[in-house]
């Protein structure tokens, strides 16, 4: 389960923790990109290797824990999840995890290393279809940066903006080999 944060120490800033968000240990926000330990797996090619949001497409979510189980070798389900420390209502969970596909901030895919060179990396989400910051200004680490330094957290959102178009046309390439 992917947080982006360590929830169990606390909510500190790791290398899974996104850009532009508040942290401990990175109070003025995070000024670096999060880590893609998904796509670091796919370079291995030899390691099944999924990126899930269970609220948002639940028949994926599915589909991705019977091949890993199926696949003969080491596997990896990445799976967003959401946390006290995102600074809003859990209850809302499920609808930020939509939120967190439709902006393409969490673009979900499969990678099987044993199925035929070019049906081996399936997109199952659709580039965005909404801006970031649907998903960004409903959570208190992203939104106390607006507050407190609007400057930053605007050129830091344009920067994430830019960092989801550049990681979808990465996956729309790896999807068309």
């Amino acid at each position: 389960l992917d947080t982006e944060v360590y929830s169990n120490t606390g909510g500190q800033t790791s290398k899974s923790t996104p850009l532009g968000a508040i942290a401990k240990f990175s109070t003025a926000g995070k000024r670096t990109s999060k880590k893609n330990l998904a796509l670091q797996a796919v370079s291995y090619e030899n390691v099944y290797v999924a990126q899930i949001a269970m609220g948002a497409k639940d028949l994926q979510a599915l589909k991705a824990f019977e091949e890993a189980a199926a696949y003969d070798g080491p596997s990896i389900i990445i799976a967003y999840s959401h946390c006290g420390e995102h600074g809003y209502d859990l209850k809302n969970g499920v609808s930020q995890q939509e939120k967190a596909v439709e902006t393409g901030y969490w673009p979900l895919f499969r990678f099987d290393p044993s199925k035929p060179k070019g049906s081996r990396f399936k997109l199952d989400s659709k580039a965005a279809t909404a801006p970031l910051n649907e998903f960004m200004y409903n959570e208190t680490r992203f939104t106390r940066l607006v507050k407190d330094n609007p400057e930053l957290a605007k050129e830091l959102l344009a920067q994430a903006q830019e960092d989801v178009q550049t990681k979808w046309e990465k996956l729309e390439h790896l999807s068309s080999m």
